[in-house]
């Protein structure tokens, strides 16, 4: 089918309007008009090509709200009408240990990216959500929830369920000791999250001017990384510490905050991060660890938990012709805390 999205031509140009065509819907297809987008960091890192393997035209865009135009024959999770949701991955190999587990974000092929990554069946390029429709596979379509406000939703669908994931993978619940280092869109997300899971959630920030907000956000406390002080009060005060910077730095100075057995779980940077010491980890048993977004299966559940705790991105609209203005207001951090393009804004 034919149909319009925003695209990076190359590295250094801005988005612009790009016509082109999805697939031609298979018996397990979903077809679907995409009503929101949430703008994601990982965007603008891909269409700047920072990581270094992006493919153009690119067409970024995987936190995707939207509504169903037409199913495939052999569908029977989704009718015309349904609202649904697509994150960051629309297919992956269904026969792996991984797959079958739920945990098709782990598949061992490999799985394929909402955008940037190569359908399995054609070999095309995939384009994501910054356009007016999408073709999926059933099985990687996601039920909207009843009461979840569908225009604030869409950035669940990534920073959401980044953040979920090793809130369950660690058993994060009433009592446990949960650190956010950073409060961008993933660290807004992941204190919301831990705090309706009723876990004690403290943000670590540089500085005390975020202190209302964490505490609006659901955070019990603040504690400030730069107060060598408090830092050194605050060692084995920790369970869990979600690391959400996207940018290089440096753990040296959370690793003491962790308790025995604690772990401090990466999110945010994809690529090298400063030089650690081992000597916290070995006299602690902690640990440093990595996590993507999660399965099908547990993003749902995030989506159902969102809905049943009153859970939602703070989030704010703009058109798809202003996502320039807000990829470059981005990059200063000034968004509290997640960009959603309305795609109404988007001409066919």
């Amino acid at each position: 089918m034919q149909t319009i999205g925003y695209a990076a031509h190359s590295a250094s140009s801005d988005l612009a309007p790009f016509n082109f065509t999805r697939r031609v819907p298979r018996p397990n297809d979903v077809v679907m008009e995409i009503l929101y987008c949430g703008v994601c960091h990982s965007d603008l890192h891909w269409s700047h090509n920072d990581w270094g393997w992006t493919t153009f035209p690119a067409v970024p865009g995987h936190e995707i709200v939207g509504r169903v135009i037409e199913v495939g024959s052999a569908v029977t999770k989704y009718a015309t009408g349904d609202h649904v949701a697509v994150g960051c991955m629309v297919d992956s190999c269904q026969q792996c240990d991984q797959c079958k587990n739920g945990e098709e974000q782990l598949c061992r092929e490999g799985n394929t990216g909402t955008y940037g990554g190569r359908d399995r069946i054609s070999k095309d390029m995939t384009y994501g959500g910054y356009s007016k429709h999408l073709v999926v596979r059933e099985e990687f379509v996601l039920r909207m929830p009843k009461g979840l406000d569908i225009a604030k939703a869409a950035p669940l669908l990534c920073a959401g369920i980044t953040t979920w994931s090793p809130l369950r993978t660690w058993n994060v619940g009433p009592g446990s000791r949960v650190g956010v280092i950073g409060l961008g869109g993933l660290g807004h997300m992941a204190v919301k999250l831990a705090a309706g899971l009723d876990a004690h959630v403290t943000v670590l920030s540089r500085t005390a001017d975020k202190k209302a907000d964490a505490k609006a956000l659901g955070a019990a406390d603040l504690l400030m990384s730069s107060d060598l002080q408090a830092m050194a009060q605050a060692a084995n005060g920790f369970d869990l510490i979600i690391d959400t910077v996207p940018v290089k730095h440096d753990l040296n100075p959370y690793l003491p905050l962790l308790d025995v057995d604690g772990t401090l779980v990466i999110v945010g940077q994809v690529g090298p991060m400063a030089e650690i010491s081992t000597v916290p980890l070995l006299l602690g048993r902690r640990r440093i660890a990595g996590s993507p977004i999660g399965g099908i299966r547990e993003t749902q559940e995030m989506l159902d938990f969102c809905a049943e705790k009153g859970i939602l991105p703070d989030v704010e609209m703009i058109r798809m012709d202003e996502i320039n203005a807000a990829f470059a207001r981005m990059e200063k951090s000034d968004v509290r805390y997640r960009f959603v393009i309305d795609m109404a804004s988007l001409s066919a």
